[in-house]
């Protein structure tokens, strides 16, 4: 027996709910075997409201490992928090001289909990240098105003005219997460194929209880098309994986409360509405 294989290129969460933690929990419940390649350390200050530190990994250790990873024979993957725009150069080469096709790129700007976005010199190098090499793309409201342009995005017509143009920068597929800041009833993400907008909800959570949500739905999304699903299905069965890993999120400590990774494999699948816009 063999397995597909799936690279994360993204940072540590040190807490365990985010980065690498949460993908490499998130192939394993797939099914897939996960490699990962080191970004950036975060840390959490315990003494001082649990704020985010952000320890870059040097640019010639970030390249040892994309060696090591690519000589495997990766079949997918996925990007996450990049912070500096050497790494982000670094890792769009590596992945378009890989030739590899199931690209996930997840746009990380900001820690879960901090507002501002934490290197808005990379929003340009993101845009050079990944979206080209995207099948699909998957930031959040913040990160799709700033890939857009457009700045804040409230409404589902809002999230049409920001994947429009993500979609000119050249990724073949946008995926935008509404999250709480949506103006909608439902639990509501876009996807978007070129030609047509999809709208993907299900039953709201409500919780704080959701830490690592993001990555959990990207590296959900690689898995799937690692495992042979198309990009719509493997969007809508990555709905489904994350919104009951929400559901199921549970309480670290007095800061921070992870999704469960392994809720739809243990559960009731939440349903997910798919509909045409």
């Amino acid at each position: 027996m063999s397995l597909k294989k799936t690279l994360t290129i993204a940072g540590s969460d040190t807490s365990g709910g985010a980065g690498i933690q949460a993908d490499l929990k998130t192939f394993q419940e797939h099914g897939t075997y996960g490699m990962n390649a080191l970004t950036v350390i975060v840390t959490m200050d315990p003494n001082n409201g649990w704020s985010h530190g952000i320890h870059p990994i040097p640019v010639e250790t970030l390249h040892a490992q994309l060696q090591t990873a690519f000589s495997t024979g990766v079949d997918a993957l996925k990007t996450g928090m990049l912070p500096t725009v050497d790494i982000i150069e670094m890792a769009g080469k590596a992945i378009k001289d890989s030739g590899l096709k199931d690209v996930v790129i997840d746009p990380v700007m900001a820690c879960k909990g901090e507002d501002e976005v934490l290197f808005p010199e990379n929003v340009d190098a993101m845009i050079q240098h990944l979206l080209p090499n995207a099948k699909v793309v998957t930031p959040n409201l913040v990160e799709a105003g700033q890939l857009s342009g457009m700045g804040t995005l409230r409404t589902v017509e809002d999230l049409q005219a920001a994947a429009e143009k993500i979609h000119a920068h050249g990724a073949q597929f946008v995926v935008i997460k509404g999250g709480k800041q949506l103006q909608h009833e439902k639990a509501a993400d876009l996807l978007y194929d070129g030609k047509k907008h999809y709208l993907l909800t299900a039953e709201k959570t409500e919780t704080t209880y959701n830490h690592g949500a993001g990555c959990t739905f990207a590296a959900a999304i690689t898995a799937n098309l690692a495992n042979g699903q198309s990009v719509k299905d493997a969007v809508l069965n990555a709905k489904i994986f994350v919104s009951s890993a929400i559901e199921h999120g549970w309480k670290l400590n007095e800061y921070v409360g992870p999704v469960m990774h392994g809720a739809a494999n243990k559960f009731p699948k939440p349903e997910v509405v798919v509909t045409e816009l």
